[in-house]
């Protein structure tokens, strides 16, 4: 058995794991909420990528927003199921995936429908400072 649980750790390579880190995922409304008031009382870029497992252009994002999230330190990277959070989803009315909503102190200051990651890039390097 020993043995099992010990190949069991096999896939979590370093890389992985560090690229992940900077991604906040959240699977409660709750903890989402939390989070959001909180950033209103900061000038820090947030970057939301509303998301589905289903998704082909999101899975082709992934490492495209794990990248950025690693290069672009003094952003927030948020990752939201629709399908886990549909209420924060509606909120924000997503209506297609991937979208990406760039915020400061709670406001919505640009938007990314699909998965355009140039685009996506010159926004946060835009709105970072």
């Amino acid at each position: 058995m020993g043995v099992n649980s010990s190949s069991m750790e096999y896939p979590r390579t370093s890389s992985t794991k560090s690229s992940s880190s900077h991604i906040l995922t959240f699977h409660s409304t709750a903890k989402w909420k939390a989070h959001f008031d909180a950033s209103k009382e900061t000038n820090k870029l947030m970057v939301i990528e509303f998301t589905a497992t289903w998704c082909g252009p999101c899975k082709y994002m992934d490492p495209i927003f794990q990248d950025f999230a690693a290069k672009y330190i003094k952003v927030d990277f948020i990752k939201i199921d629709v399908d886990e959070l549909m209420g924060v989803a509606q909120e924000f009315q997503v209506q297609a995936m991937p979208t990406f909503i760039l915020m400061k102190k709670g406001k919505i200051i640009d938007k990314v429908i699909g998965a355009k990651k140039e685009e996506l890039e010159k926004l946060i390097e835009k709105h970072q400072n």
